[in-house]
């Protein structure tokens, strides 16, 4: 007999399924986390059946327990050598834990915390224009996508909000912007949690997006591909070559059986996004990437588990920023490559105890290009010339986390203590170019010229270290208190803050089927290493011009810190009281207040002679929103919705507006107003049906408010109030229907899904451009509507 076949004769193997009851029958959960807790500590997820297997089980007792959104169940098991023990575990809703279990993940956010979840089932069968991880975010209630196509979380501009992906950072250092993306098909769940008062969440004034990846198959080979098939670009009712190409392929299986489990993905990524308001041929922003995924789980011991994985992403943009009123010279070109290194150790010091250790390197290179040499001219109706920034960055961060959660102690209740301590050191070298624009009159003749100095450079590091210690505190059964501490400490700022935080749930009914829960904390944000390296960017020189072309009045802008630069802070708290209706249906109701002060904003300073373009800390910004929601589960049908009644506001003015990816020539006095992506109500539907013929019907409806805009004269100068006007009504209800299915190969079986995708179902207007220039015959009209797309949707799994 083998050294393995004596370790499987020596262990026990725990196989089951996760249901849930209702009157009319079981209804079994896919995507719930299942946690096997004793002497080691394992954890697996149910499949689209429900069905879950855990091996290479020490002989004991243990307690196994299973997590799906808004449920739980738990049950004792014996594990016997050389068996198979089967359960059937019930989930209902869940209630207020008079103990806590130690997983091998990153830790959970507790319940005070506003966090609400993606399953791996939702991102594997909703409608998914894109098919990246992110486009799915605008699921959750008070996440959008704002006009500029970026996603906006609870509030926050996305340069503000935390990216995680295994709990390891993955923004870009230069920006703050999210810098990774996971292939869809790895990713296990997806959770944004708004004020995360748990300590271990720093780096961040608002929400933090939260990516696990699955736990690579100990037991046998499984192969996916999708997408084999490429979409045709049509264009006046022809066929005129490709429109998008996305072929992925992943695939798991063992390395060593019950050891070590390999995982490996990759998809290729060729997408012409069109501009719709632009001439046929020349409307497509086009995307060229190979994102890939590698990732062993390890079982080194009993009580030692392990993750590596290694992410490249490369990819070229062309004509980032394309719009109406941008055409495609004069659209840049973006360039990015990086990859990121990761290792966590996980080590069970005892039954309910955890140290986990983790490592993480990140690289995040990107060039921004123009497309042609042209003068860089604003007119009325369009743009002219080349792109007027070109940019070479180079940026890097090391990342080091060690988190210890002890056993339980029992004195006054119950205590869960955790101690962490994190360090980063970041890296950051750029070289910017400024080309002169120029802005073109009524009449056809340059009003106005912006010239720049020689090219700037910069290269800085940054050194940040944190400390945190938190606590769940159960003093009555129907009571936890989550208290925590966090201390930061930042190189560039040359400071410390101490961030407080505390949340408290409360279960008001015996029944524990009404819950009270909130918090209020301290939050203290990164400092984007572009920020301080502004002074090092060219200055400008702006030049008003007569009839002639002549020069009549010059003003010289030198760019300047004003005063000491300072980590951005928010206070928040948020109340919320849900109540479990009947079985199945669950109804909440929730606020949410933010203010955040210390916002980094740019903006002329008033001056005689030589100016100074000044960057300060004087920026401040407010949410509030109130939310009502609900989720019914019944037979196998689930539907969620949800209504938003929210505000933003804030300075306007935000640095990387004109210093980010695609910056802004012309820089205005700074201005206090709704946020670009503001949206007052918003109204948001989705679910899963199961029809006849074994169809899984997946409905999202989207309505909100239109965002706000502004109204400029030729000048690019502010008339009025500030983001006053409005675009139309937004409104979508997409769609996707899939059917799965089976073909007999010789002794095996090839599953997948087959099925449909429509986008904008009833072809709503929605437009993503408005003409804001006063003087323009056009002035107020909208553009670029999204139309009506229909998708196909293959996949083959072996």
């Amino acid at each position: 007999m083998t050294a393995a076949a004596q370790e499987r004769a020596m262990t026990g193997r725990v196989e089951g399924t996760v249901f849930v009851q209702d009157s009319q029958g079981r209804s079994y959960v896919a995507g719930a986390k299942i946690v096997l807790s004793g002497t080691k500590t394992l954890e697996a997820k149910t499949d689209q059946e429900g069905k879950f297997a855990i091996v290479g089980i020490a002989v004991g007792t243990y307690t196994i327990s299973a997590q799906a959104p808004g449920l739980e169940g738990a049950e004792a098991v014996t594990v016997k050598a050389g068996t198979v023990t089967h359960i059937a575990l019930q989930l209902k809703p869940s209630q207020i834990k008079s103990s806590v279990t130690v997983t091998e993940t990153a830790p959970q956010i507790s319940g005070p915390s506003s966090a609400q979840t993606i399953s791996s089932q939702t991102v594997a069968i909703a409608p998914n224009p894109n098919e990246r991880v992110e486009s799915l975010l605008p699921l959750i209630p008070g996440v959008v996508r704002g006009p500029d196509g970026r996603i906006n979380m609870k509030g926050t501009r996305n340069t503000q909000s935390g990216a995680l992906v295994n709990s390891a950072n993955v923004t870009d250092p230069g920006t703050g912007s999210p810098g990774l993306d996971v292939p869809i098909d790895v990713v296990a769940s997806v959770q944004v949690i708004s004020n995360p008062y748990d300590p271990q969440y720093g780096k961040l004034t608002g929400a933090v997006s939260s990516i696990d990846t699955k736990t690579g198959n100990y037991e046998k080979f499984h192969f996916s591909i999708q997408n084999l098939l490429p979409r045709a670009r049509v264009r006046e009712g022809t066929v005129c070559g490709i429109g998008a190409a996305t072929p992925r392929l992943t695939f798991t299986g063992p390395v060593i059986e019950d050891r070590i489990a390999f995982t490996q993905s990759i998809e290729y990524r060729f997408v012409r996004t069109p501009v719709n308001s632009l001439p046929p041929f020349q409307r497509d922003m086009t995307l060229q990437s190979v994102n890939s995924y590698t990732q062993f789980d390890l079982n080194l011991t009993d009580k030692q588990t392990a993750t590596v994985s290694f992410a490249d992403y490369p990819q070229k943009l062309q004509y980032m920023g394309l719009n109406t009123f941008m055409p495609q010279p004069s659209a840049p070109d973006y360039h990015q490559r990086g990859y990121q290194l990761y290792v966590q150790h996980r080590y069970a010091t005892g039954t309910q105890s955890l140290l986990t250790s983790q490592f993480s390197y990140k690289t995040f290179d990107a060039d921004i290009t123009p497309n042609s040499s042209g003068p860089y001219q604003l007119l009325v109706e369009t743009t002219e010339g080349g792109f007027f920034n070109m940019q070479a960055r180079r940026s890097s961060r090391f990342d080091w986390l060690e988190t210890y959660q002890f056993a339980p102690r029992h004195f006054w209740g119950t205590h869960q203590w955790k101690i962490g301590l994190n360090y980063a050191h970041s890296s950051y070298d750029a070289r910017q170019a400024f080309m002169p624009v120029e802005i073109i009159g009524v009449s056809g003749a340059p009003i106005e010229r912006i010239s720049f100095s020689a090219p700037g450079s910069s290269s800085i590091d940054q050194n940040e270290l944190a400390w945190f210690l938190s606590d769940q505190w159960i003093p009555l059964p129907r009571l936890t208190l989550d208290l925590g501490l966090r201390f930061d400490r930042d190189s560039i700022t040359d400071s410390t803050h101490v961030a407080p935080r505390a949340g408290f749930q409360l279960a008001l009914t015996r029944d524990a089927k009404t819950l009270l829960k909130g918090g209020a904390g301290l939050f203290y944000d990164r400092v984007p290493l572009m920020i301080p390296s502004f002074p090092a960017l060219p200055d400008r020189t702006v030049s008003l011009l007569d009839a002639s072309g002549q020069v009549t009045a010059s003003t010289f802008y030198v760019n300047q810190i004003e005063g000491k630069l300072r980590n951005p802070r928010s206070a928040a708290w948020n109340l919320a009281l849900s109540r479990q209706i009947i079985q199945g249906l669950t109804v909440q109701i929730g606020y949410e207040w933010r203010k955040t002060t210390g916002d980094f904003v740019v903006a002329p300073a008033a001056c005689s002679g030589s100016c100074v373009m000044s960057l300060s800390n004087r920026g401040n910004q407010s949410y509030r929103e109130l939310q009502i929601s609900g989720r019914y589960q019944f037979r196998r049908h689930m539907l969620n919705a949800a209504y938003v009644r929210s505000r933003v506001y804030g300075d306007l003015n935000d640095f990387f507006q004109f210093f980010g990816n695609v910056p802004k020539p012309v820089i205005q006095p700074d201005g206090y107003g709704r946020l670009s992506f503001d949206a007052p109500n918003r109204v948001l539907a989705w679910g899963e049906f199961k029809g006849r013929w074994k169809l899984t019907i997946v409905p999202v409806y989207d309505l909100h408010t239109g965002f706000p805009y502004s109204v400029q004269d030729v000048f690019r100068d502010y008339i009025g109030p500030r983001n006053t006007k409005r675009f139309p009504q937004f409104a979508s209800l997409d769609l996707q229907v899939l059917r799965p299915f089976s073909i007999p190969m010789r002794n095996k079986h090839i599953k997948g899904r087959a099925g449909f995708s429509v986008f904008n179902l009833f072809n709503h207007f929605n437009p993503r451009d408005v003409q804001t220039i006063a003087e323009s015959p056009r002035f107020g009209q909208f553009f670029n509507d999204a139309w009506r797309e229909y998708r196909g949707k293959l996949v083959f799994g072996f």
